[in-house]
């Protein structure tokens, strides 16, 4: 099986090979010669190589056929292994021009080529030609029209004997040569000879007669004219079985997927009384990439991805081992469910020391060097100069490199890829984001390219989603999206060495919530908004939230660090625990930065070490700057706990006069012993009648002891 590379060839279609040369040449008679035409630098992908012979024919040039030369196919000999073809090819002269024509084609001249009539690729659907009328590639070229953008009404589509035919209707008269045509044709044989094209030289001498009639005598040539054609997403075909009876068109007869204006010329020979009325056209599709089809198109790839099983099966193909990068771009859904090793291209990249930016051109030299050995730079190079034209879905084993951002955040690429699917963050951090790539994932969430994690943690297909200004957000099941955008944060910070007994007043709290906001109307807790809760993802009091709000149905999330021991670590190493549904994941050293991104609506403080202080601080920290909205913090268990953690530091500020302003801090902080006691804070903060803030009193110890101490309610 060929490398994906070759499917990615601009200069090669293939159902077609390039153009060949005579090699041997013999006279038959003053109408008739016969060639024996070589074709080398065959595409390994040409599909002539696997399917039935009878399928394969010689197509003259188009030039050619048009000064009355035909070409047909006496027998042809394929070789897959030098990539090569031997082609008998009887070269007729039709009419006086045709005959003329003949002595100028010598050995060298290149005269056609080998099409691949396969019937798997034959469009039989019309609806998969009529919904490119009226659309446009990049630059503004109608995909398929005749005599202008949105088509014409001459194009008539039907269905025949199971395939979709295009009736081109044919304008009045026809088209014959002006006198100066015998001086062009010695001109004509020499750029057959250099292969050159020469279609634009051979109309300049035609002219056309729009009252002549358009039906043909023996031994002549009928040129005729359709309205202007345009074809980017197909070849066609002219179906000599569907024209009139007495005509036959030359060999000439495919209609090449670069076809512009020039596709209006035909030319027909045989005898007929009866005018000729229309030009029929078979088609067949391109490879999937260069069809120029829509995402919102494919149904079925829709399909396949909703199915999740399908991805990580995909993923399965891809060949290589952990240590090395891979990547396949899918346009079609039996493109995805049928990915083979072949489907990808692998890479082993070595990264560099990058000399910085003293040494301007070489780091630029070194950075393009490590862009170009990533797999997927093939695929964003392709669709960045145009081969690749379908929109569809990358499928990468590791996280694309951040230094990619230029090209996937490109027009071109922008409006081509439809989504990035990937099995791991990074090669280097393993499950870990970097800072660079949850930089990128802004950029691409902000872009509109979708980010999905096919994660064998979770065994789910996880989306990159970022609520509402905000410039981060987490991976997140693909049926909990919504939830997630539209829910209030419950956050659980505590110790990753111990579970405490927590677990069923937690329970009780969270049920009281569920609850409470059925009749709440707080902006923050209003009814029809869900539940979200938040840890750091890793054992011990995490776990506990985390498998609480699974057994709840309240979406489980965590903010993930790499905890993976060190040299010199201390921090015990911490598996992420098995009821965390959506996640984001951190390096070790942006752990300040993770604990940012917490973004939380209601935290709650269980017994936890210096992870849990740290915590407990910035949340201190973003109250007294205002960077958040003021609601109450739960500290769940023992005042005696809390009064020797809290008490002192608080006290000894206090004392020392630097918390001078901020004294009301210690109002927004309540410590609880059961789920009753919380539920009561919440009651009052949800009713809008809890005094928090700058207007509300200070507590000595540093927080409001439940049950000791009154609420403080507003007047």
């Amino acid at each position: 099986m060929p490398s994906i590379t070759y499917y990615l060839d601009p200069s090669q279609h293939d159902l077609v090979t390039p153009d060949g040369k005579i090699v041997e040449l013999k006279r038959i008679d003053e109408k008739t010669l016969l060639a024996e035409v070589f074709i080398e630098n065959i595409s390994p992908v040409f599909v002539g190589f696997q399917i039935d012979k009878n399928l394969i024919f010689f197509n003259i040039k188009s030039t050619l056929a048009q000064v009355g030369v035909d070409g047909l196919t006496q027998g042809f000999e394929l070789d897959p292994i030098s990539r090569s073809a031997q082609v008998q090819v009887l070269i007729k002269g039709i009419g006086s021009l045709g005959e003329k024509m003949l002595p100028y084609i010598k050995v060298g001249s290149a005269i056609g080529k080998l099409f691949a009539a396969d019937d798997r690729r034959r469009v039989r659907d019309p609806d998969y030609l009529a919904r490119m009328f009226g659309r446009a590639d990049r630059f503004g070229k109608p995909l398929l029209s005749l005599g202008g953008l949105h088509g014409s009404d001459d194009l008539i589509l039907d269905k025949v004997d199971g395939r979709t035919i295009a009736y081109l209707s044919i304008q009045n008269g026809r088209v014959l040569y002006s006198p100066e045509i015998d001086g062009f044709l010695p001109t004509l044989g020499k750029a057959l000879l250099a292969n050159i094209k020469s279609r634009d030289m051979v109309r300049i001498n035609q002219e056309w007669h729009p009252h002549l009639p358009r039906n043909i005598g023996d031994d002549e040539l009928l040129l005729v004219r359709t309205l202007p054609l345009h074809i980017r997403t197909v070849f066609g075909r002219v179906v000599d079985s569907l024209l009139s009876e007495g005509y036959k068109h030359t060999s000439a007869s495919i209609l090449q997927p670069d076809t512009k204006a020039s596709g209006d010329i035909y030319e027909l020979y045989g005898k007929s009384k009866r005018e000729l009325s229309d030009i029929p056209l078979e088609f067949y599709t391109l490879e999937p990439y260069r069809e120029h089809v829509f995402f919102s198109d494919r149904d079925q790839l829709q399909i396949c991805i909703e199915n999740q099983s399908a991805l990580f099966d995909a993923f399965k193909t891809a060949p290589g081992t952990l240590n090395e990068r891979a990547a396949t771009f899918v346009v079609k859904g039996d493109q995805l469910l049928n990915l083979n090793a072949e489907s990808w291209i692998v890479r082993e990249t070595r990264p560099f020391d990058f000399p910085g930016a003293t040494h301007s051109e070489r780091q630029a030299l070194l950075i393009e060097r490590y862009i170009e050995q990533q797999p997927a730079y093939p695929f964003l190079k392709s669709i960045s100069d145009g081969s690749i034209t379908s929109q569809g879905i990358l499928l990468t084993r590791y996280f694309p490199s951040p230094l990619l951002k230029r090209m996937l955040l490109g027009d071109t690429i922008q409006r081509c890829l439809k989504g990035i699917y990937f099995q791991y963050p990074s090669l280097a951090g393993q499950g870990f984001f970097s800072a660079e790539d949850r930089a990128i994932l802004h950029d691409l969430e902000k872009f509109a390219i979708p980010t999905f994690w096919v994660d064998q943690i979770t065994n789910k297909i996880l989306r990159y989603v970022e609520k509402a200004d905000r410039d981060s957000g987490m991976f997140v099941p693909l049926d909990q999206v919504d939830t997630f955008l539209k829910a209030t944060m419950i956050g659980i910070y505590g110790s990753n060495l111990l579970e405490g007994d927590f677990e069923n007043e937690l329970r009780q709290l969270l049920e009281g919530l569920l609850v409470l906001k059925d009749s709440a109307t707080h902006p923050v807790f209003i009814k029809g908004k869900p539940l979200a809760l938040v840890t750091g993802g890793g054992p011990g009091a995490m776990e506990v939230g985390n498998r609480v709000a699974r057994q709840l149905n309240i979406l489980s999330c965590a903010n993930i660090v790499d905890f993976r021991h060190k040299s010199q670590s201390v921090v015990n190493e911490q598996q992420q625990n098995p009821y965390v549904q959506a996640k984001m994941t951190y390096r070790l050293d942006k752990l300040v930065e993770r604990q940012a991104e917490f973004n939380l609506d209601f935290p709650i403080f269980l017994i936890g070490g210096i992870g849990t202080d740290f915590e407990y601080s910035l949340e201190e920290v973003r109250r007294k700057v205002g960077s958040v909205y003021l609601t109450p913090i739960i500290l769940f268990g023992s005042p005696d706990y809390w009064k020797n953690k809290i008490t002192p530091r608080f006290q000894e500020n206090l004392k020392a006069g630097t918390i001078k302003g901020s004294e009301w801090l210690s109002n927004c902080f309540f410590c609880i012993q059961n789920a009753a006691q919380g539920l009561e804070v919440y009651s009052e903060f949800l009713k809008d009648r809890l005094l928090i803030g700058r207007e509300g009193p200070c507590y000595p110890r540093g927080f409001v002891l439940v049950g000791e101490d009154s609420l403080a309610i507003k007047n």
